[in-house]
C-alpha cells in the first residue's frame, strides 16, 4: 500500500460527484436500522482526506480517522476547525486505538485497496477488535461488474483547474487485480508544471469472499446493498455496501 501522494492531490476532485452529505445520511439510516440507539464514537477508517469523517462530525459524532497516507491526513486536518476529531496516521490492516467505537464505517473501496494474501481478513480481525459488542462495520467496494466493464484495461483523463489527471488501467480477471498507473500534473504559481506518477491497485472481492471473511473473523453478515440507501444490488452496480455485525462474548 503507497504513500498516494499523487493522488491525494486531485483525490476531492476524482470524487467530486459524491454526495457525502446524503451518504452520511445514509449512515445513519443504518445505525436506526441496526442498532438500539446512534454510536457516541466512530472511527472513519481509510478516511482519506476526510470528506465523510466531517459530515458525520456535524452530525455530533466524536470521530476517529485513520489512514496510511500522511498526504491525505495534511489535507483532511487543514479543513478542520472545531470537530472532535482525532486524526491517525496508520495501516488500515494493523491499526492501534485507545479503546473500542461504536461503529466503523470505511469509504469509496478502500476495502479493494487490501491486495495482498491474508490482507482482507487482518482488516476485519483489527476492525472486530475495536469494535463494541455488537458495533456495526459498515463499508464499500467496487464490484466485479465494475472491475470488469468500466475499470477494464480502459484509459481515463481528468483536466480542472491547474490539474491534469491520467491514468490507465489494467485488469488481470485471473488475480482479480487491478493496477491504474496515474500521472497528475500540478500547475505553479510561476505557470510551470509539476508532474507525479504513482501506481496503484485494487483487487476485486466477491459477495462470498467478504461474508466468508467477515464470518471468520467474528462478525454477523448482515447484508449487501447496491446503494448506501440500502436499495437492491442489481446486475450493473458499479459499488456494493456491507453493513456487519462485531459478535463478541461477553464475560
Amino acid at each position: 500500500m503507497s504513500g498516494y501522494r499523487a493522488i491525494a492531490r486531485v483525490y476531492d476532485r476524482l470524487n467530486a460527484d459524491v454526495d457525502y452529505e446524503k451518504w452520511a445520511d445514509d449512515v445513519e439510516r443504518v445505525f436506526d436500522r441496526f442498532l438500539p440507539s446512534r454510536p457516541e464514537l466512530v472511527l472513519d477508517l481509510a478516511c482519506g482526506t476526510g470528506r465523510m469523517t466531517y459530515p458525520l462530525a456535524a452530525r455530533g459524532y466524536d470521530m476517529i480517522g485513520v489512514d496510511i497516507s500522511a498526504d491525505m491526513l495534511m489535507r483532511a486536518r487543514a479543513n478542520q476547525t472545531d470537530e472532535k476529531i482525532l486524526w491517525l496516521l496508520q495501516d488500515m490492516r494493523s491499526f492501534e486505538l485507545y479503546g473500542t467505537v461504536g461503529a466503523v464505517v470505511c469509504c469509496l473501496d478502500a476495502v479493494n485497496c487490501l491486495t495482498g494474501a491474508g490482507d482482507l481478513e487482518r482488516c476485519f480481525a483489527t476492525v472486530h477488535n475495536y469494535l463494541d459488542p455488537d458495533g456495526l462495520f459498515l463499508f464499500d467496494v467496487n464490484s466485479p461488474y465494475k472491475f470488469e466493464n468500466v475499470f477494464s484495461d480502459n484509459a481515463y483523463v481528468l483536466e480542472d483547474d491547474g490539474i491534469y489527471c491520467g491514468w490507465q488501467n489494467y485488469y488481470d480477471k485471473e488475480k482479480k487485480l487491478c493496477d491504474f498507473y496515474l500521472s497528475v500534473f500540478e500547475r505553479e504559481e510561476d505557470g510551470s508544471y509539476s508532474r507525479y506518477d504513482e501506481t496503484q491497485t485494487e483487487r476485486c472481492y466477491s459477495e462470498s469472499q467478504l461474508r466468508k471473511a467477515l464470518e471468520k473473523t467474528g462478525f454477523e453478515f448482515l447484508g449487501i446493498y447496491g446503494g448506501s440507501d440500502m436499495s437492491e444490488v442489481r446486475a450493473d452496480s458499479e459499488r456494493l455496501y456491507v453493513a456487519a455485525r462485531a459478535k463478541k462474548t461477553t464475560l
